[in-house]
């Protein structure tokens, strides 16, 4: 099923007899039913007003296609999506309305925020084929109860995206990496938590213990970069040995789709957790392989296939997210970390009310 138009959609929906698997591009691996339902159809930017800052895009639109628009106008997406490509081994192109399912955000979240922080509106439609809108076109054009947010994250599992609409930013002048040795997590940590608390607007803080060194990004108008990084340089300096390398764009896209995991084996687990965590609980992990980003907020973890990571970390206060797995892992061990009792009865809830069929990648509620 490939509708290339909402109205098409909406009716596909509405005659739906069994569940489905909502494909975008189809390069995040959702496991689910056989039984697709793809929105590549629905492609095409239907508003983009460089001096308002907002672009309004169809949800099958590929993201390429967005950033080459937005970057002939010296304009991006401020949270830097990852592309999971490499990471999973899938093909494809990904999606814009795939992107705003997943809330996928890189490592400039630490400054700009989250993908959810820039949608300004949608357009969806919901388990009975009804054709739903949220927001606007424009900012400060937010309406009614905000399925803006509530939209972006859900992985499809509350209503099928048709549409969906931006707030963008102008690409930085110049951009500066500075690199610290540092020999362990803990003193990463440190080192990213002083760079990220100190006023001179970091909007990269991640550390490979492979490669023993914490990157830190700087972005803006060439005087203000090359004022921060000098004093960003005394901030850490106490940490170990700082080395400017410049813009360092191929390095900040290899953190972005945590390139350190690509073509090696294993199961790959995304775990968030309160920065000065990071250390006890990556210590817990016992992974073979592992990156951070965030300032420590996100860890990658790779682990052999099969491993239960979840039973590793006990009671972490934070979320375990299953990213890569073969189908047998996938069985035994859900994707999302189990949310407490309350907070699930309202998932049920809201998944009930937007999707009362249960037709809606049902293999994403473990």
């Amino acid at each position: 099923m490939r509708p290339e138009t909402e109205t098409e959609l909406a009716e596909i929906v509405a005659g739906l007899a069994a569940p489905v698997r909502i494909v975008g591009g189809g390069t995040r691996g959702v496991p689910g039913p056989e039984t697709e339902l793809h929105v590549s159809g629905l492609q095409g930017i239907e508003l983009y007003e460089p001096g308002a800052l907002t672009l309004v895009a169809k949800a099958g639109t590929p993201v390429s296609d967005i950033e080459t628009a937005l970057a002939a106008e010296g304009q991006r997406l401020a949270f830097e999506p990852m592309d999971h490509r490499g990471l999973l081994g899938t093909t494809g192109e990904p999606t814009i309305g795939g992107v705003v399912a997943a809330n996928v955000s890189g490592p400039r979240r630490v400054q700009a925020g989250a993908c959810r922080d820039f949608l300004l509106g949608v357009r969806y439609v919901d388990g009975t084929g009804q054709v739903i809108k949220n927001g606007g076109r424009v900012m400060k054009n937010v309406t009614g109860y905000d399925l803006v947010k509530l939209m972006a994250g859900s992985w499809g599992t509350l209503g099928v995206l048709s549409e969906v609409s931006f707030k963008v930013l102008p690409q930085p002048e110049v951009t500066e990496t500075l690199m610290v040795a540092v020999p362990d997590v803990t003193q990463a940590v440190q080192a990213m938590s002083a760079a990220l608390s100190s006023p001179f607007e970091v909007s990269g803080a991640a550390y490979d213990p492979a490669e023993g060194h914490v990157m830190l990004r700087i972005e803006g108008f060439t005087e203000s970069v090359q004022y921060r990084a000098a004093q960003m340089i005394h901030v850490v300096a106490g940490f170990g040995v700082v080395t400017r390398i410049g813009a360092a764009e191929a390095m900040w896209a290899g953190v972005r789709d945590v390139a350190a995991f690509h073509g090696v084996e294993g199961d790959v687990w995304r775990i968030s957790v309160k920065p000065t965590d990071a250390p006890e609980v990556a210590e817990a992990l016992q992974a073979d392989g592992l990156v951070f980003d965030w300032g420590g907020g996100l860890i990658w973890a790779r682990v052999p296939a099969g491993t239960d990571l979840r039973s590793r970390v006990g009671s972490l206060r934070g979320h375990a997210t299953l990213v890569r797995a073969d189908q047998a892992t996938r069985y035994v061990q859900p994707m999302f970390h189990p949310e407490p009792a309350p907070l699930a009865a309202i998932t049920q809830g809201l998944r009930t009310r937007f999707d009362p069929r249960g037709l809606f990648n049902p293999g994403l509620m473990g």
